[in-house]
Order: C-alpha cells, then sequence, then structure tokens
C-alpha cells in the first residue's frame, strides 16, 4: 500500500474510532512534503462512500491534506452517512495529488481520461476528477462538474484543467 493510501486509511480509522487527528509520520516521503490540492476518495463494496479534496493547499504539506481530507470524506460528504467503526475493514482509499490547475479556452482542450475539469462562475465552482468510470466524454464530464457547482448546462462559464496523480 502508497504511504499516502496508508495515511489515509490510518487518519479515518483513528478518527472513527477514537475521534483523534493522527500527526504526520516522522519522516515524510517527497510527495508527502511538497504542498498541492488533494482528494481523499474512499469505496465500500465498489461503490463512493466519500470523497473530499482540495483544489489548492490549505495545510503546509500533502501529508496534512491527506489527514485533514480523508476524515473530511469519511464524515463531512453531504452525499453520505459518516463512516461506522464496523465499516472500516471494507473501506478501500485512493488519493488524488492535483498539478496546479490551467485556464483553458474551451472543450477542445479537455480529455475526461487524462485531465480533471474545474469550472467557475463567479462564486460558484465545481470540480470533476479525471478518469472516472462512466464519465468518457468532456461533454459529460463539463455536465457533471457544471451540475456540482449549480451552473447551468447552457451558462458559459470559466473552465481549468488539472491532471493527478492517483495513489490507490
Amino acid at each position: 500500500m502508497h504511504p499516502l493510501v496508508r495515511l489515509a486509511r490510518e487518519a479515518v480509522e483513528e478518527y472513527v474510532r477514537h475521534g483523534r487527528v493522527v500527526s504526520p509520520p516522522q519522516e515524510l516521503t517527497p510527495e508527502m512534503r511538497q504542498r498541492a490540492g488533494v482528494f481523499v476518495s474512499i469505496k465500500k463494496q465498489g461503490q463512493l462512500r466519500g470523497c473530499i479534496g482540495t483544489i489548492a493547499p490549505t495545510t503546509g504539506s500533502v501529508a496534512e491534506e491527506v489527514i485533514k481530507n480523508a476524515i473530511a470524506a469519511a464524515t463531512e460528504d453531504p452525499r453520505f452517512y459518516p463512516v461506522r467503526p464496523e465499516e472500516l475493514d471494507e473501506l478501500i482509499y485512493s488519493v488524488d495529488v492535483l498539478s496546479e490547475p490551467e485556464r483553458v479556452s474551451g472543450p477542445e482542450d479537455l480529455d475526461p481520461k487524462k485531465y480533471g475539469v474545474i469550472v467557475v462562475k463567479g462564486y460558484r465552482k465545481g470540480l470533476l476528477l479525471p478518469d472516472l468510470e462512466g464519465v468518457d466524454t468532456v461533454q459529460e464530464q463539463l455536465r457533471i462538474a457544471k451540475l456540482k457547482a449549480g451552473i447551468g448546462e447552457d451558462e458559459d462559464c470559466e473552465i481549468y484543467r488539472f491532471t493527478v496523480k492517483r495513489y490507490s
């Protein structure tokens, strides 16, 4: 298991079982020392169980970002009830470390397998990670991201793309 995934699992298990937030490891791997946006996804029996992340870094390191977002994915994702201790053994984790988003001129610059997408209109913002099961076209990727942001399908918006390093 990759160290970032192990850290996500440890953070969730310690928080759900004991209400404590773990500290980053004493010895940080090179990717743990970086600063970047991070998404933590949790699945149970192949189905999404929680996913929370940050577009840009909000803490001092990827390690701290993983801990914070793993706990939030398990306990604060509004689409799901909080993870219970009896579920912990069934959970599968993945960690996506985001590149710096870059603005694109339009859909022709996107590829849902390679790039994640961020749509922005005023204060409304929606993000969709790349290479998601069932999201095979740019149109579908933009439709879902706009829906998450509360932006109408026909409304113009700024579009950004990013890549991820996915650890599972």
